[in-house]
């Protein structure tokens, strides 16, 4: 097993259509106005952008990402992600019970020196702290999209 390697999903369920939660997700460079754990989001061009990410544990993650796609009628927003992390992260937006479901689906290999590590005995702190981080993602959204 790599232990420097995950696999994450998770699922938000909203109470509002499916193409206002897209149109917020695809403007990446506002998610830290909603999101507390995404601390920076710096545009490069009009496809990437410099990321900068925190949880509850102490470190920051950096990283590049790269639009792979972006397809509206489908309901998928997808990056390519290099850096402290290496690897894919995808949004799946589709019409849900009482209003959006938001399936957010990632592939990373970590590469940040201190992370690699840790990796065996820091494995389960690591993978709570991302969730945690998208709990608060899910509520902050939620909270952003009935504030508009």
């Amino acid at each position: 097993m790599d232990w420097t390697h995950y696999r994450f999903r998770s699922l938000w369920a909203l109470p509002l259509p499916p193409a206002a939660v897209y149109e917020v997700l695809e403007r990446a460079e506002e998610y830290p106005r909603w999101w507390p754990q995404v601390r920076e989001v710096t545009r490069l061009d009009d496809s990437s952008g410099v990321v900068v990410v925190r949880s509850v544990l102490p470190y920051d993650l950096r990283f590049t990402a790269r639009e792979t796609r972006r397809d509206p009628v489908a309901g998928v927003l997808e990056v390519s992600m290099s850096g402290d992390l290496d690897g894919w992260a995808r949004w799946t937006v589709s019409a849900g019970p009482g209003g959006t479901l938001a399936r957010y689906d990632q592939v990373v290999d970590v590469d940040k020196p201190l992370l690699r590590w840790l990796a065996v005995p820091g494995r389960p702190f690591f993978r709570a702290n991302h969730r945690l981080m998208m709990r608060a993602g899910r509520r902050g959204l939620l909270a952003y999209l009935e504030a508009v």
